[in-house]
């Protein structure tokens, strides 16, 4: 089934941070910090990162053999309607002609170098719970949603997100992009929330977080996957922060994009994947995942109880039907999934409610939630 194979994909990605982790204590030989290469620019983010600007026809995605004769697309053809929101996300002034590329530090150098490579997980100790919608009825060219920000409290190998995703094809055929807003200390070595995405196109043997593999192409000059978010949501607070984000096929090219508060910010090409051509399933919650232990809050880190203060959530849910039209899930086609025990996570989704568009609450405490 679909949700099951996304929470499957879910499991390599949350192994493939924790062997990051046990081989950043064998090699100690790696340089702390790797250069992207030939910056015109390097810049120090209040947030204690390094990001480089690089030329954009010389950026990394263009290392990736499928992309050596790709040629850049610089805006979508339609532009991307989204809901306007109280976000705030670092942001850089690269020079024109120039995007920013986050410098990748020493630990997630090394889980890049290990990607999403399951021979090599140990899956054993890894604990991941899902509170999602999703929605697998007919095509999908996109899904989109605005979803409110929070900095759970996470330890080291623990991870926690809320985002969006589209998937086609099982098995190792299973195609899937991701977006989103995370905490994953291993990946930024830090506690902060970070604006991430992920990909794969042959179900984890290869893909990655962010710009830490060659395929995601860059195109704005000032946000970047990868950025720290710097306010986040407080519980029971009305000051809700909050951040509508999407991915949508260009009809066009077929190259998928990402934005973040209607400004496009890159795109995965569409030579990239093997098996997405369009979507045979969209989604929209939350993750959890814990290298053995208790598990981390998701959301707000409180169960949805009806109060759109008081849980994680995703309002405006919508996705690109077969007409390339935004639209309204119906209600009785969404599905919802939690895989975790009611005290630990819970997800509900209300369908249409006026100002909101289509709802879903999601979250919880997280705590010893078993296998």
């Amino acid at each position: 089934m679909m949700n099951r194979l996304f929470y499957v994909l879910c499991l390599v990605i949350s192994s493939f941070s924790h062997i990051g982790d046990g081989l950043a204590i064998v090699k100690d030989d790696f340089e702390l910090e790797r250069p992207n290469k030939s910056p015109i620019k390097s810049i120090y983010t209040k947030s204690g990162h390094i990001v480089d600007c690089i030329e954009i026809n010389k950026q990394p995605a263009f290392d990736h053999p499928l992309l050596w004769n790709h040629t850049l697309q610089r805006k979508p053809s339609v532009k991307n309607s989204a809901t306007k929101s109280d976000f705030i996300l670092e942001k850089v002034d690269c020079p024109k002609e120039s995007v920013p590329i986050q410098r990748m530090i020493k630990n997630n150098l090394i889980q890049d170098k290990s990607s999403f490579n399951t021979d090599i997980l140990d899956q054993n100790n890894v604990r991941y719970f899902g509170a999602y919608a999703y929605h697998n009825d007919g095509t999908h060219y996109g899904a989109s949603g605005t979803t409110n920000i929070y900095n759970p409290t996470v330890s080291n190998g623990q991870s926690s997100e809320s985002s969006v995703h589209v998937k086609n094809g099982n098995g190792d055929g299973a195609n899937v992009i991701v977006l989103g807003w995370h905490v994953h200390p291993q990946l930024y070595d830090d506690y902060g929330s970070h604006l991430f995405s992920l990909w794969t196109s042959d179900n984890f043997k290869s893909g990655c977080y962010n710009a830490y593999c060659p395929g995601f192409v860059q195109t704005d000059r000032s946000y970047y996957l990868g950025s720290r978010i710097g306010k986040t949501s407080t519980y029971g607070s009305t000051k809700v922060v909050q951040m509508s984000i999407s991915i949508h096929q260009d009809e066009k090219t077929q190259n998928w994009w990402l934005s973040v508060e209607n400004k496009a910010i890159g795109y995965f090409p569409a030579h990239l994947f093997s098996n997405l051509n369009k979507a045979g399933e969209v989604g929209w919650g939350g993750l959890a995942k814990s290298v053995a232990g208790a598990s981390p809050p998701l959301g707000s880190g409180h169960l949805p109880d009806g109060n759109l203060i008081h849980s994680g959530y995703f309002s405006h849910i919508q996705f690109l039907n077969d007409i390339r039209q935004d639209v309204d899930p119906v209600y009785g086609a969404v599905k919802t999934f939690s895989n975790a025990p009611d005290k630990c996570y819970g997800v509900k989704y209300y369908g249409h409610r006026k100002q909101l568009g289509c709802l879903l609450l999601f979250g919880g405490p997280g705590g010893a939630c078993g296998n």
